[in-house]
């Protein structure tokens, strides 16, 4: 059964019944509707499209003050907090526009289950989860596509129109804007989309009580009311939750080209000229050198970052356990450590592109991603000169 409302699905399973709220996450019309269904329907649970991470982040607007950033760095998980902000800076400008918190309508429902005596469940799967999934299994073109979406989403000025203001906080819209992602990149949309559309139906249904109220975002509303009445198996489930291995070429990819450059200096060394092969060596620091410092200037990093970014590159590019990434966001980190107040105004910082060089935090991330993305691209060209010299 339907309600009259767009954004409102009922759907009753044997004796039970089940409330789905589809919501726009920068929409205060949104927010007052999961407390007016709230209050209505008095469930006894109620779900949120959150996982434990978002959750925690939605309830302690202070927990970047607990960030230890040479920790994350050491982990390897500075691409995954960098995509993170990025999202979350995208979402924080239009919710600038529209006055209304990112995920204040999640919070809104957490807070009247808990002030309810109601139960709460966490019903998305983990974000760490469906981005790895996301790259695991997207092509070298789709991963660049990704790549390219993320830069842009952390620096676009867009600025709203009241009619396109109007339209953000209606729910096909958002679900439009999704599908139209699905038709450029399918494998990101599958895995985003339907596959936690899957995800979160299965917990929905699995939630304790007669009567459930599910609060997600717009464009999961159709796919979690069709999957409702399916029951699906622990392995099913299990599978949405793994990510995937990475190929074996991927694995062997970063030895690749190291492995032939150190193979052409070796020949160069035995059978080659000697001038010839001191100036390869000499390009080859040059080209990754340069373009790994130019990478650590443009995002303003220290003079001491970007000394160590011209001299770590053209050795961390001969060895893919350590980038050059790494080496200079470590260093930044150390020379110009994040304070308090960075930690504090990291979520408004990033709303304007100018923020993300003001705020240290955002800044050291910013190095370890310009720097890499140097050193990389100084690999590709100074292999073509390698080529060429020996």
């Amino acid at each position: 059964m339907t309600d009259t409302q767009s954004d409102i699905k009922r759907v009753s399973i044997d004796d039970r019944e089940f409330v789905l709220v589809g919501t726009a996450h920068i929409s205060q019309d949104s927010v007052d509707t999961v407390r007016q269904v709230i209050e209505q329907e008095a469930p006894d649970t109620v779900c949120v499209e959150l996982d434990e991470q978002r959750y925690r982040a939605l309830s302690n607007p202070r927990h970047w003050e607990s960030l230890n950033l040479i920790q994350v760095l050491r982990k390897g998980q500075a691409p995954f907090l960098l995509a993170n902000l990025a999202l979350a800076s995208f979402q924080k400008r239009m919710g600038l526009q529209t006055g209304v918190k990112p995920g204040a309508e999640l919070a809104a429902a957490a807070e009247m289950a808990s002030q309810s005596g109601l139960e709460l469940r966490l019903v998305d799967r983990e974000i760490r989860t469906s981005l790895l999934r996301a790259w695991r299994k997207a092509g070298l073109w789709k991963k660049m596509n990704l790549l390219a979406t993320l830069l842009a989403s952390m620096f676009e000025r867009q600025e709203l129109s009241e009619e396109e203001l109007a339209k953000l906080r209606q729910t096909d819209t958002l679900s439009a804007m999704l599908d139209e992602m699905g038709q450029v990149l399918p494998t990101v949309k599958t895995i985003l989309v339907d596959e936690r559309d899957s995800y979160m139906a299965n917990l929905i249904r699995r939630s304790p009580g007669r009567k459930v109220v599910a609060v997600v975002g717009a464009a999961h509303l159709p796919g979690i009311e069709g999957k409702l009445h399916r029951n699906f198996s622990d392995e099913e489930i299990a599978e949405l939750s793994v990510v995937p291995e990475k190929t074996r070429f991927s694995k062997l990819a970063p030895w690749l080209i190291p492995g032939v450059v150190v193979a052409l200096f070796i020949l160069g060394f035995f059978y080659g000229d000697k001038q010839v092969l001191a100036n390869a060596a000499i390009a080859w620091i040059i080209a990754n050198g340069l373009l790994s410092a130019l990478g650590a200037l443009l995002a303003l990093g220290h003079p001491l970052t970007i000394i160590t970014a011209f001299i770590a590159a053209p050795i961390t590019s001969l060895n893919p356990t350590i980038g050059a990434g790494f080496v200079t966001g470590l260093v930044q980190a150390i020379l110009t450590p994040p304070q308090v107040q960075d930690l504090e105004k990291v979520a408004d910082d990033i709303a304007n592109p100018s923020g993300w060089w003001r705020n240290r935090l955002t800044r050291v991330l910013l190095v370890f991603f310009f720097s890499s993305l140097g050193s990389a691209i100084g690999t590709v060209v100074a292999f073509g000169w390698l080529k060429n010299l020996l």
